[in-house]
């Protein structure tokens, strides 16, 4: 999964010589608090967002008048107090080396730059979480199975077959480990019905932890394993 296939690509973007009343009311109109700052040839010089229009204006705690905070606001630019120092990612890596560079910088974006630094898209932790949900197939049609493992190379081979014998399609497929031990996430299609697949699975001596299907139109059903 890489960043060009999550990100907003061709994001609205100002230059450094807008006002930031302008700045803040693309922000609102379009429902979205960050903005790239590019130079006249669309390469990146900074970021504003509208917690830092917030801090920078005092906006929650000044005691001008709304109209004051409009007026300052209406006569200061961009560039007096965008982010310089801006982290970016490329296109082409992948989606989780973005995310640990948000989490390393503590930050809930990233503007995509390409090798000449032209601004090509952004990606935000929303962004992550979707591409997250996407790659479990939560909202996908079909069945997730939880499954308790034995950690050991070739523990996924006797459970695939399971699914196989019965021409279930494997969706996705996701290996978690914790204090409770390894656990095994997968996402089923096929005609097979629960109550037969989590028979077969016990049978062949599986323990399931959770199951949860994903009806045509949305509704997630849960089932006691």
């Amino acid at each position: 999964m890489y960043v060009k296939d999550h990100m907003t690509k061709n994001p609205i973007t100002v230059t450094g010589d807008t006002m930031i009343s302008k700045a803040v009311d693309i922000m609102a109109k379009n429902h979205f608090h960050r903005l790239p700052v590019v130079d006249e040839k669309g390469k990146l010089t900074g970021l504003i967002t509208g917690g830092l229009v917030e801090e920078s204006s005092g906006a929650k705690n000044t005691s001008l008048s709304i109209y004051e905070l409009n007026y300052l606001l209406s006569r200061t630019k961009v560039s007096d107090i965008m982010i310089k120092d801006v982290t970016t990612v490329e296109p082409d890596v992948f989606i989780e080396e973005a995310s640990q560079l948000m989490i390393d910088h503590e930050i809930a974006v990233l503007p995509v730059v390409d090798g000449d630094g032209l601004v090509i898209g952004i990606i935000t932790e929303k962004d992550i979480f979707q591409a997250f949900n996407d790659l479990l197939g939560y909202r996908h049609t079909g069945t997730r199975f939880i499954i308790a493992c034995e950690d050991h190379p070739g523990f996924l081979v006797g459970i695939t077959k399971c699914f196989a014998e019965q021409d279930a399609n494997l969706e996705s497929l996701a290996v978690y480990r914790s204090e409770r031990g390894t656990e095994l996430v997968v996402k089923a299609t096929g005609e097979i019905s629960v109550e037969s697949m989590t028979d077969i699975l016990e049978k062949a001596g599986y323990r399931i932890i959770d199951i949860a299907q994903t009806l045509p139109s949305g509704e997630v059903k849960h089932f006691d394993p």
